[in-house]
């Protein structure tokens, strides 16, 4: 049984790996054009805007929650 376990592992190692040769070969071989490389970094880009926006948006929600339960604590008190 440990056997198998250890012969699964390798196996996906070597998949990852293996996968991981091939897919550097193909970048190196075919490279984007510069209309692909433009689409692809104003993709990451706008992904990125949208992360940080709803990051923001967040924390905003966050601070005024905890402003809430500071408040009704200090009611209490």
């Amino acid at each position: 049984m440990k056997g198998t376990l250890m012969r699964r592992i390798l196996s996906l190692l070597i998949g990852f790996g293996l996968g991981g040769l091939i897919g550097a070969a193909l970048v190196r071989l075919m490279p984007g054009t510069p209309e692909l490389k433009a689409r692809l970094r104003q993709g990451w880009q706008e992904s990125l805007a949208e992360a940080r926006a709803a990051s923001t948006r967040r924390r905003l929600e966050l601070e005024a929650e905890l402003a809430d339960k500071m408040k009704l604590k200090k009611s209490s008190s």
